[in-house]
């Protein structure tokens, strides 16, 4: 096992570990990327977080995560999550579970995929109001939501998302 935190890891850091325990401190997005990485690389990871919002733990999933722990927990209670990782399963922390948390993706409106696809091909939010035939004020809200949905805020990790959710391509050029 492998304990790294979020601003310091190096993917040659994780070295030839099964589990490495992500203790996240930063902005989920970035978060999301290095179990990505981790992942790619082979690794289970457990990741330690003082977030209990469900929409952090289905990112985390869709990334790769194996295993989800609040920082408040007992160290019992992680050395637990890091077994059942390590031999093959999945954990989720109990405070998670008791939140009533689900691990499905967040629901994102038929607008707000038609948005982010037009952000994942590079529009500003004045043409994405042109285009969709409303304000900039009613993109923005848009924006706003999924920022709230997804735990994305940037553009490029928004872009991110739309490649990975296959949203691209929902809007048909008009010739």
């Amino acid at each position: 096992m492998t304990s790294a935190s979020q601003t310091d890891v190096q993917r040659e850091e994780a070295g030839d570990a099964d589990v490495v325990l992500l203790n996240t401190r930063a902005f989920v997005g970035e978060a999301c990327k290095l179990v990505t990485q981790l992942h790619e690389h082979g690794h289970k990871i457990v990741v330690l977080s003082a977030s209990t919002v469900q929409t952090d733990l289905v990112l985390f999933i869709e990334a790769g995560a194996r295993g989800y722990v609040s920082q408040h927990a007992e160290e019992t209670e992680l050395l637990t999550a890091v077994r059942a990782v390590a031999s093959g399963r999945n954990y989720f922390s109990t405070v998670v579970n008791n939140g009533n948390m689900h691990t499905q993706a967040p629901r994102i409106t038929q607008r707000e995929r038609q948005i982010l696809e037009l952000v994942a091909n590079g529009a500003t939010d004045r043409e994405i109001a042109s285009k969709l035939n409303i304000s900039e004020h009613t993109v923005h809200s848009h924006l706003d939501r999924l920022a709230r949905k997804t735990g994305f805020r940037r553009r490029a990790d928004l872009t991110r998302l739309a490649l990975q959710r296959g949203v691209t391509g929902i809007l048909a050029e008009e010739g």
